[in-house]
């Protein structure tokens, strides 16, 4: 991929309205990020990635890990994912840009603690200049907020968890 081919892309990605984008081949990894609505700055990263042709080596470790340190780990990790696993994750249904708040100047739809129910108003995802209300469609309490507000969000990303009893 030539620069001009590169810039083409980045003007193609300021007029499609979309706040992110990337693009991996082989040997290039592309960033791409518009700057916020009446904002007309660009971002772009390039990187090139180096091709070998033997794989890296892999050095030993010297100091031997202790069983007591291993197991420990190894426990608060299955205990967060085993906790985890009794909640339910609320998807993103679409790409777009993640607010918790109706508008600055009003209150986030739900908060930690909030008890919540099918149908209910979550947070909206701004996508292509169009606001659109992302609802439940379980009933529980709101455990965990995954997403900070006004980041980018991808189709399918985790944005809260629900604790459904």
């Amino acid at each position: 991929m030539d620069i001009k081919e590169i810039q083409s892309l980045i003007k193609f990605v300021a007029k499609s309205g979309a706040s992110e984008v990337k693009l991996e081949t082989d040997d290039i990894k592309i960033t791409i990020r518009t700057g916020a609505v009446g904002n007309t700055q660009e971002t772009a990263y390039v990187q090139q990635i180096p091709i070998s042709s033997a794989p890296a080596p892999q050095h030993m470790n010297p100091v031997a890990e202790t069983p007591a340190q291993g197991s420990s780990e190894t426990s608060n990790t299955n205990a967060a994912t085993e906790e985890e696993s009794k909640y339910i994750t609320i998807k993103s249904p679409i790409i777009g840009t993640f607010y918790r708040k109706p508008s600055p100047d009003k209150p986030s739809f739900v908060e930690v603690g909030s008890d919540i129910s099918q149908g209910d108003v979550l947070c909206v995802i701004e996508a292509m200049k169009l606001f659109n209300d992302i609802e439940s469609e379980v009933s529980g309490k709101i455990v965990k907020v995954l997403v900070e507000d006004s980041s980018p969000v991808e189709f399918d990303q985790p944005l809260f968890l629900v604790d459904p009893s």
